[in-house]
C-alpha cells in the first residue's frame, strides 16, 4: 500500500524528465500561446493542458489540441504518443497520497503501541520463544516504517524539485497534489493519443488521395504497375514483325498499299473492299505522306494502317459533294378528282358524257 505508489512516484517523473514528445508538446503549445496572445511568456501553469482540448478555432472548429499534435507530427517525426511511455504516473491516478501518508502514520502508531502490549505480556506466564519470535517480527515491522519514512519524505522533496524543474514557482510548490498532477498529465496524454492517431489517418488519407491523382486521366498502361509489361510485350512482338517471311510480306502489302491509295484517277483499286473516290487529290493533301521503302518496317506498318484507317473513317462519315434533288412524286395523268367534292360540287356535262352518264339515266355497268 505505501511502498509500490511511492516506487511509481519516482519512476514517473524520471519518465517525464526523460520523455522528449512531452517537451515537443508543451514547446509547440507555448509557441502558440505567444503568437495567439502575442505575448512572449516564458511558461505556463500545469493546469492550462486541461484547456487544451476545449479551445477551438473559428473556421474549422478543430481543437488546439489537434492543431498543436499536426505541427508535432510534422516538425518533429521522432516523437511518440505520450500516453505508451507514461504508464506508472497513470497507474498514480489510482493513489490517494493523503491517504498514503496516513497509513504511514497508523502503523507507526501500531507497532509501538504492539510493543508495550508484548512488555504487558511478558511479565505473565510466556514461553521464552514466543516472545523472541514476537520480539523479531516488530522490530522488523519498525525498522521497515523508519526506512518507508524516509523513502517517502526523499520521494515527496524529489517531487517538489521536480515541479520546479517544470518551472513551479516555489510558494506553490508545496500546495500542488500528486493525484491531481498525474490526474491532469493522464488524461492530457489520453487526449494526446487519440488526437495523434486521427491527424496521422487524415494525412494517409490526403496521401492517398494525391497518388491517385497523378494516375487520374491517364491509361492503364503508362502507370508503372502495367508499364513494364506493356514494354516486353511490344519488345516480344517486333522480332516475330522483324522476320524474314514476314517482313518480305509487309514490303510486298506495303507496296499494293502505297500505288493503290496513291493513284487518284484509277477508279478502283488494287485492295480487295477499297474503294477510290474522286476527291482522292483533296484527302491526299490532308493526308501525311507515306513511308519509303528504306523506312522501318514496323513504322511503315503502323503508318499505313493509321492512314488507311483514316480513310475508312472519313469515307464513311462525309457526305456526299453533290446531292440530288429531293424525288418528286409521281402523278397521274389524269386529272382526278375526288369523289367526295365531285359529289358536291357536281359533274359538269364533258365528264358526265366520258363516264357515260346521261342527265336523265343512272350508271351504266
Amino acid at each position: 500500500e505505501v511502498a509500490e505508489p511511492l516506487q511509481d512516484l519516482k519512476e514517473g517523473m524520471d519518465q517525464l524528465e526523460r520523455n522528449k514528445t512531452l517537451t515537443y508538446i508543451l514547446t509547440t503549445l507555448l509557441a502558440i500561446g505567444n503568437f495567439l496572445n502575442g505575448s512572449n511568456a516564458k511558461g505556463f501553469e500545469l493546469s492550462y493542458l486541461e484547456k487544451v482540448p476545449e479551445v477551438k478555432d473559428t473556421v474549422h472548429k478543430q481543437s488546439l489540441l489537434h492543431h498543436a499534435c499536426s505541427i508535432v507530427v510534422e516538425k518533429f517525426p521522432d516523437s511518440t504518443d505520450l500516453y505508451s511511455e507514461i504508464g506508472a504516473i497513470t497507474r498514480l491516478t489510482k493513489v490517494d497520497f493523503d491517504q498514503l501518508q496516513d497509513n504511514l502514520t497508523q502503523m507507526e502508531r501500531r507497532c509501538k503501541a504492539s510493543w508495550d502490549h508484548l512488555k504487558v505480556i511478558a511479565k505473565h506466564e510466556m514461553k521464552p520463544a514466543l516472545k523472541q519470535k514476537l520480539s523479531d517480527f516488530l522490530k522488523d515491522c519498525a525498522e521497515r516504517i523508519i526506512i518507508l519514512k524516509i523513502v517517502h519524505r526523499r520521494i515527496i522533496n524529489r517531487f517538489h524539485a521536480f515541479l520546479l524543474f517544470l518551472g513551479h514557482p516555489i510558494y506553490a510548490v508545496r500546495e500542488v497534489s500528486i493525484h491531481r498532477f498525474s490526474k491532469i498529465l493522464s488524461e492530457f496524454a489520453l487526449e494526446y493519443r487519440t488526437t495523434r492517431e486521427r491527424v496521422l489517418q487524415q494525412k494517409q488519407k490526403r496521401a492517398n488521395h494525391r497518388e491517385r491523382n497523378k494516375t487520374r486521366g491517364k491509361m492503364i498502361t503508362d502507370s508503372g504497375k502495367f508499364g513494364g509489361a506493356s514494354s516486353d510485350a511490344q519488345e516480344s512482338q517486333s522480332p516475330g514483325i522483324q522476320s524474314a517471311d514476314d517482313a518480305a510480306e509487309h514490303e510486298n502489302m506495303k507496296a499494293i498499299l502505297k500505288t493503290g491509295l496513291t493513284d487518284g484517277e484509277s477508279s478502283t483499286s488494287t485492295v480487295p473492299g477499297l474503294r477510290s473516290r474522286t476527291r482522292g487529290g483533296s484527302l491526299r493533301g490532308r493526308v501525311a505522306p507515306w513511308c519509303s521503302a528504306s523506312d522501318d518496317l514496323v513504322n511503315c506498318t503502323d503508318d499505313t494502317a493509321d492512314e488507311i484507317m483514316e480513310r475508312i473513317v472519313r469515307s464513311a462519315t462525309q457526305g456526299p459533294s453533290q446531292r440530288t434533288l429531293p424525288r418528286e412524286r409521281r402523278r397521274s395523268r389524269l386529272n382526278r378528282k375526288s369523289i367526295r367534292r365531285t359529289l358536291k360540287s357536281g359533274l359538269t356535262t364533258e365528264e358526265a358524257n366520258a363516264l357515260g352518264l346521261s342527265s336523265g339515266s343512272e350508271l351504266q355497268v
